[in-house]
């Protein structure tokens, strides 16, 4: 089977290297092709690319004008797909165990899926970094969404991409280039939409690393709240009930402010506050890492930044009601 793996990278030094190098022995025995579409770094990624590119034949480095990862994919797969059966998408701020890409495709002979994606599991370099990754382990931070925990494997609606038959990706006309976030829920509705089938492995999972600073954390999150409410008004559909709780946090906050007419007004905030309290608790009970109390209120803001990510979306002129 032929494979295109695509590498979506904007500012990427510190990782892509070890990335590309994790695929060595798959590219060289799958006869795989490697393309990374990079948006514009300013940093050493493409001069890192263009090195490792002189030494293996089956790399490549692309231009992404477009510069998100959706435009950066549908890229990839537009200039080499046709002569390829499946697409893997690889992330380079992320560590991918050696047998990654012989797994996906080992699953998808097995369940005949048209998709197969994977768990995700946060890790950290610095302090800040850890306690971000123990917060988006949780399940108070992930909402127990299944490709964030653990479990077995399972036919689902949405999860972390990984390989894609790359006919059903072009029937359904790629990923949407105007998303910057969500973009993979997105396409994953009109994959199951279109009648194709999406396999959660239980055999293969990969470490990602989140952001890792407070600003950077908050605004990425208030873009998947933002991405998310477009997902739905395009797609007219109902939040899950997860999402309805974090989409009422922002409101529930903005309350607070009526506290001075009458105390129930803050009750909403208190709990919340409550809540981010007893999270960071068990996490540090659950991690046996006391320092990871922090990760309770961090899983707090990334909710609250969600929730007003959402709301600017859905209370935009553009938003269509759902």
């Amino acid at each position: 089977m032929s494979v295109l793996i695509a590498i979506p990278t904007l500012d990427e030094e510190r990782d892509i290297g070890a990335v590309i190098e994790t695929l060595v022995p798959f590219a060289e025995r799958c006869s795989a092709l490697v393309v990374v579409a990079d948006g514009g770094s300013s940093d050493g990624t493409c001069a890192i690319v263009r090195t490792l590119a002189a030494r293996h034949s089956w790399l490549a480095l692309i231009d992404n004008p477009g510069r998100f990862q959706s435009a950066a994919v549908n890229r990839v797969v537009e200039q080499f797909g046709d002569s390829r059966t499946w697409l893997i998408r690889m992330d380079a701020h992320s560590n991918y165990p050696p047998d990654f890409c012989d797994i996906l495709l080992a699953e998808a002979d097995a369940t005949g899926a048209d998709s197969v994606v994977v768990r995700m599991n946060a890790v950290g370099h610095t302090p800040m970094q850890r306690l971000v990754a123990a917060a988006q382990n949780s399940r108070f931070g992930n909402g127990g969404s299944a490709h964030r925990n653990r479990g077995h494997g399972a036919w689902v609606d949405h999860g972390h991409h990984a390989l894609i038959r790359i006919t059903a990706f072009q029937e359904v006309g790629g990923y949407d280039p105007s998303f910057t976030h969500n973009e993979d829920a997105e396409l994953d509705h009109r994959l199951i939409r279109a009648g194709c089938k999406i396999w959660l492995t239980a055999r293969s999972s990969i470490d990602y690393y989140p952001r890792a600073s407070i600003p950077a954390l908050v605004r990425q999150y208030f873009k998947f709240g933002h991405g998310r409410a477009r997902n739905l008004s395009k797609h007219e559909m109902k939040p899950a009930t997860r999402q309805k709780i974090v989409a009422a946090l922002a409101p529930a906050v903005l309350c607070s402010f009526l506290a001075p007419i009458h105390w129930i007004f803050a009750l909403p905030a208190a709990l919340w506050g409550m809540g981010c309290v007893a999270a960071g608790i068990m996490i540090a009970l659950d991690t046996r890492d006391p320092r990871n109390f922090w990760s309770g209120p961090i899983a707090g803001l990334m909710h609250l930044a969600w929730s007003l990510g959402f709301w600017v979306q859905r209370l935009s002129p553009s938003a269509k009601a759902v």
